[in-house]
């Protein structure tokens, strides 16, 4: 009898028959990769920093932070970076806007795509040093103006705040104009169509039924932009007063771990600077429920 019970039993699905019943199989293990190159390169950095924050020379597990916040001259690094950070990223974003519906509809739409992002393939570093070029003391701006008599003296527009807003306009506003093209692109064409149907005219196609299909899209647009704005770090030093009005928490962060060689200070300065940037990425994700929640099912694909 036991010999006919082992004969009639089903037999045991394979190991690799039961992870893919489980969702795990040749495909899934495609994400390993990109999970080991998060863990290396963003996991574990993140908790080496926590640790050697939380890990100062001198005094207790909080000492760097209370040194931060105790320090007019390090916490007020916050309110600098959000007075650069915050304008840059919401005129890039709306500027983007109204620019990505045009594009859209035209012809030759990728070579205007492709004039208007070139200043990625630039840098940083060498739009800097074309601005100083072009808005410093003697530069073309400069000179255009008090040739024709439009001025007395040349306009301080570097090595202050402006210079460095310039500079992040300059290099932010071709990924916030992507990241908007892209979205716009996705809204289905017939639903404006049925709208202006209906007699909807253009500002209330747009504010009715394009912006609360695009909130998601341009949430996740300005907080992009936002990261990138925040890290500001070689505009600063090369167009802004790194001492004075444009001494961003970045500069603070590399001050206190390359120049006076107080990495765990620096670690802290890293950590709180991600929170501050966290908390507006919260901020702003909590805002957009405020809009349009249902499905984006106007838009394409």
């Amino acid at each position: 009898m036991a010999v006919v019970a082992a004969a009639g039993a089903a037999p045991r699905p394979s190991l690799r028959k039961r992870l893919a019943a489980r969702g795990i199989d040749g495909t899934t293990l495609l994400v390993l990769p990109g999970v080991i190159l998060t863990l290396v390169l963003f996991i574990y950095p993140c908790i080496y920093g926590v640790v050697d924050s939380l890990s100062p020379a001198k005094g207790p597990w909080y000492a760097n932070y209370k040194i931060f916040f105790t320090d007019p001259f390090q916490y007020k690094t916050i309110a600098a970076t959000l007075w650069l950070s915050v304008p840059v990223t919401i005129i890039n974003v709306v500027v983007a806007i109204p620019i990505a519906f045009r594009v859209r509809l035209m012809r030759r739409q990728r070579l205007l795509t492709t004039i208007l992002v070139l200043p990625i393939t630039l840098g940083t570093v060498l739009v800097a040093d074309g601005l100083l070029n072009f808005l410093g003391p003697r530069g073309w701006f400069n000179k255009s103006l008090m040739f024709f008599d439009l001025i007395e003296h040349p306009i301080r527009l570097t090595n202050n705040y402006w210079g460095v807003f310039a500079s992040l306009v300059i290099t932010g506003f071709p990924f916030a104009f992507l990241l908007t093209l892209s979205y716009v692109s996705g809204i289905d064409p017939a639903i404006e169509q049925a709208a202006a149907t209906l007699g909807a005219k253009a500002r209330q196609r747009f504010f009715k039924v394009f912006l609360p299909l695009l909130v998601p899209g341009l949430a996740i647009t300005f907080c992009l932009s936002f990261v990138q704005a925040f890290s500001v770090f070689p505009s600063a030093i090369l167009l802004g007063a790194p001492s004075g009005p444009t001494r961003v928490i970045a500069i603070a962060a590399y001050q206190a771990a390359f120049e006076q060689y107080n990495h765990s200070l620096g670690a802290a300065i890293a950590i709180i600077m991600g929170l501050a940037q966290l908390l507006v990425v919260v901020i702003v994700l909590g805002l957009r429920s405020l809009f349009y929640r249902g499905p984006a099912g106007g838009t394409k694909g």
